[in-house]
């Protein structure tokens, strides 16, 4: 994603286009998983913005917030991970181990949330499953103990 298109998602949400807003945005359009905030502040350094942590946290919510990001809250775990919003209907396996997360790409509830509509006459607009168990690398290395 341009930088331009980037200010101009900033400027559609009605969020102020600063250059920590930005610098997020760029990193997480890079990634192909979400990440942490320490991650985004670690990567935030190295391309010398200056910033604090408090500040890459409250900048990430604010961009969950309106839909540009999102967050997702690793169970068993005091921390959330981020990645931009690309409008795209994923889910996750999360390694309980190692804490790697790989995306499902296709949505193994669809035809699940129809019936759901149809037997309660509720209107699901959308839905949230995240898988966690242990990948085969962790599972190999604890039959290994």
């Amino acid at each position: 994603m341009k930088k331009l298109d980037m200010l101009e998602e900033l400027k559609k949400n009605g969020m102020k286009s600063t250059k920590h807003r930005v610098a997020i945005l760029e990193i997480l359009t890079k990634k192909d998983q979400p990440v942490s905030a320490e991650r985004i502040f670690f990567e935030m350094q190295k391309m010398e913005v200056s910033i604090n942590l408090s500040t890459v946290y409250r900048n990430l919510e604010a961009l969950a917030e309106k839909g540009l990001v999102t967050k997702l809250s690793l169970s068993g775990d005091n921390r959330s991970v981020f990645e931009y919003n690309r409008m795209v209907h994923r889910h996750y396996l999360i390694c309980l181990g190692c804490k790697k997360i790989l995306a499902i790409e296709h949505c193994p509830i669809k035809g699940y949330e129809h019936q759901i509509e149809k037997e309660t006459d509720y209107e699901i607009v959308g839905h949230k499953l995240d898988l966690y168990g242990y990948c085969p690398q962790c599972r190999k290395e604890q039959s290994q103990i």
